[in-house]
């Protein structure tokens, strides 16, 4: 067995580069939408822009760069190479923390959260509240390798986030995650608690209540956001779920296509009162839309829904918890609701703006937050 860990950076190769700029100068487009809006989807001629961008002026060298800023490592766990940023605090004392990103999201999501989170003191915050910081990539994401076989649940990858941690000498830990990243933060909670110290969620796993009757207010709006998603938001599960190699082949082969793909995300899920580029910049959802055409990971993305949707058995969490309640977030939820989950929630926030992308629409509600959850239980 292979413990090593081993120095990583991104390089994508000049080939790769110049293929996909061929690519997107060569793309055959489809018809306009017959509406003036994204009620149909990514509208054609914002993707135009965006891909004429991607192909004459973004710079992914200096893109690349920036991101190498943070230091990063890949080991083999199970098989499977895992990319991480493992980022250490200069403070001694500091609190190890894994925080796990979900899809259409990478790493790129927590590029404005980990230097204040690890050097909170050159951030406006104290040394006490210092984190070395682990920010993996799952597996099939990312700079990650692909499973070749299945099993790889978020549950399974709860699993690997644990060994992660004791292969890197850390004895106790806090979690943190969103989307897929908070189903995982979750299951660490529940299978690990002698080493997890505390979980941090910006989308919580709960149940609603099943008698709507006794709906607060707040719990109503909440269930109607929640049958909004399942009307006009879910559609990209349901096939990644069932069918996540059918959907690879157009998305593995255009660029455009995967970019489509994932900026209607961008649209629907951010507090962006209508339009992405209000609270995300071009660049930086470029550099996220690339970390999944570089490794052409449309399809090993996807089999994550494939592995755990309507398969999740999240069980209790009695480790300390933390909630961040972000108005946008797709699938909102009362403390009352997740409670039936998480059993010791020390910190609930209800946030004034901010969407499903937390640490990348609103970094410093979201650093505000996490450090005030782990101050409760270093």
């Amino acid at each position: 067995m292979d413990n090593s860990i081993r120095p990583f950076r991104i390089e994508a190769s000049d080939a790769a580069l110049d293929d996909l700029r061929a690519r997107l100068r060569n793309t055959r487009w489809p018809d306009a939408e017959p509406v003036d809006d994204w009620s149909q989807g990514t509208p054609l001629a914002y993707t135009q822009e965006v891909c004429r961008y991607w192909a004459d002026t973004y710079d992914w060298r200096a893109r690349e760069a920036a991101l190498n800023r943070f230091d990063q490592f890949v080991t083999t766990i199970d098989g499977v190479d895992i990319h991480f940023i493992h980022q250490r605090s200069p403070h001694p004392d500091a609190m190890p923390v894994v925080i796990t990103h979900g899809w259409p999201g990478s790493v790129v999501e927590f590029h404005k959260v980990i230097e204040p989170l690890v050097d909170p003191v050159a951030h406006g915050g104290q040394a006490s509240d210092a984190f070395h910081v682990v920010c993996p990539s799952l597996p099939g994401y990312g700079f990650s390798g692909k499973p070749t076989v299945t099993g790889w649940s978020v549950q399974k990858i709860a699993e690997v986030w644990a060994v992660l941690m004791d292969r890197l000498g850390y004895g106790r830990y806090g979690a943190q995650g969103g989307d897929w990243g908070a189903a995982v933060t979750t299951a660490i909670g529940v299978q690990d608690p002698a080493h997890c110290a505390g979980v941090h969620l910006n989308m919580p796993l709960a149940r609603p209540s099943r008698d709507p009757a006794d709906d607060t207010e707040s719990e109503m709006k909440a269930r109607e956001a929640l049958q909004y998603y399942r009307d006009w938001d879910s559609g990209y599960s349901k096939q990644q779920s069932t069918r996540p190699q059918t959907v690879g082949y157009g998305l593995n082969d255009s660029p455009a296509g995967q970019a489509a793909w994932i900026l209607e995300k961008f649209w629907a899920w951010t507090d962006c009162n209508g339009h992405p580029e209000n609270v995300l910049a071009r660049d930086e959802m470029l550099d996220n839309i690339m970390l999944y055409w570089l490794g052409g990971n449309a399809t090993s993305s996807a089999r994550l829904y494939w592995e755990s949707f309507g398969k999740m058995r999240s069980g209790e969490v009695t480790v300390p918890a933390g909630i961040a309640v972000f108005p946008k977030e797709i699938l909102p939820a009362s403390r009352r609701w997740c409670e039936g989950t998480y059993t010791d929630i020390r910190r609930w926030t209800e946030m004034p703006r901010g969407g499903h992308f937390a640490a990348f629409e609103q970094p410093e509600l979201f650093v505000d937050d996490v450090r005030a959850f782990f101050a409760l239980v270093r």
